[in-house]
């Protein structure tokens, strides 16, 4: 998690200078883009053509070599044929540029790549069909097939120690709950991390490890209309999050996401989980903890937005935009229990056929 004053908060007439020395190209329009703790604008440039900035926060900037590895995933996933954001290198050729930058709270380092814009809409602003969700559990499930083809030799710098957002790192956020008292939700998540460490912990050794983007999120995935009235997935964003975990993981984190917005939450968990077996099948651990992970998935996001909104006020609209849905998604979830929601979403995945709707399940039963 960055600290206060590390995310950047470039002027317009920065990000211009940027663009012209770094990248040799001329902007003529500048548009900020909504982001958790980095900076980003798209860029029309006269050159032709549209790029989105993307400057690290100072925090996460201290490591070049993460940021490095972050790029090179996005590459190997274009070149697989996924439709990856990439970066354009700089006038000497890089990749990435580590910039000495003062946005206001002295000269900091910011890492900044130029990265391409890719067409299309948030799948959080599109009606999401039960055949778009199938396609997010297969490409969720091929996006980390790929991610294990990558080389480096520092990639061991992606076992991110004490990194919030990393699933096995759930019980960190006990030290962050203070952020959440007298809130009627905090017991849950208070319970959510007890299970998580009787029930999850014990049973790690039985995951298939990976490496996860981390954050295949409603905001991160793009569409664009297809020829049957549907959509397509047509650009995977932010790998800023990108770390070592294990697949059944990454499933977890897009159950959750594509339950946000979603009018009939509930049936999510099926479909994406059907998509996700065409490629990857669950064996019994995986399976076992799948409800527990999408449960420990929403703490993580109530919590550290929380806690992000008292360090920056300014940005508490974004921050709040997956939690304060997600708080009731976390509650319906806990009030029906882990039997009741796996047997929705087992069985919704079993009888789920692609290009078709859900086929109807008995009403749930809120376990007493």
């Amino acid at each position: 998690m960055s600290a206060a004053n590390s995310k950047p908060n470039l002027s317009h007439a920065q990000v211009s200078e940027l663009v012209k020395r770094l990248f040799g190209l001329t902007p003529s329009q500048i548009s900020p883009l909504p982001s958790y703790d980095d900076q980003n604008f798209c860029v029309s440039v006269s050159e032709g053509g549209q790029y989105v900035l993307k400057v690290l926060n100072s925090t996460d900037s201290q490591n070049t070599v993460v940021a490095e590895l972050q790029t090179l995933a996005m590459a190997l996933l274009l070149q697989r044929g996924l439709p990856s954001q990439t970066a354009l290198p700089t006038v000497s050729g890089q990749l990435i540029s580590q910039e000495d930058i003062d946005c206001g709270f002295g000269r900091q380092k910011y890492v900044v790549r130029l990265l391409t814009y890719l067409p299309g809409t948030p799948i959080a602003k599109v009606p999401c069909s039960p055949q778009i969700l199938y396609e997010v559990g297969k490409m969720a499930a091929k996006m980390d097939l790929v991610l294990q083809e990558m080389k480096h030799p520092q990639l061991h710098l992606l076992n991110r120690g004490t990194f919030i957002w990393n699933l096995s790192n759930l019980p960190l956020l006990e030290s962050y709950l203070p952020v959440m008292d007298g809130d009627p939700v905090q017991p849950i998540v208070k319970a959510v991390i007890q299970q998580y460490q009787a029930r999850v912990l014990p049973r790690l050794s039985c995951f298939r490890k990976c490496l996860n983007h981390g954050d295949f999120n409603d905001h991160n995935i793009l569409v664009q209309p297809d020829d049957s009235a549907g959509y397509r997935i047509s650009g995977i964003l932010d790998f800023a999050d990108m770390s070592s975990g294990y697949y059944v993981y990454e499933l977890a984190i897009a159950i959750m996401y594509m339950m946000i917005e979603n009018p009939t939450p509930l049936d999510v968990g099926g479909v994406v989980l059907a998509g996700w077996e065409t490629v990857i099948p669950l064996n019994q651990a995986e399976r076992d903890s799948l409800y527990l992970l999408v449960l420990s998935r929403f703490c993580q996001s109530l919590v550290v937005a929380r806690h992000t909104v008292v360090q920056h006020p300014e940005n508490k609209e974004y921050l709040m935009i997956t939690a304060k849905t997600g708080i009731r998604h976390l509650c319906q979830l806990w009030e029906l229990g882990k039997e009741e929601v796996e047997r929705i979403w087992f069985e919704g995945a079993a009888r789920y056929v692609p290009g078709g709707d859900p086929v109807a399940l008995p009403e749930p039963k809120v376990v007493q």
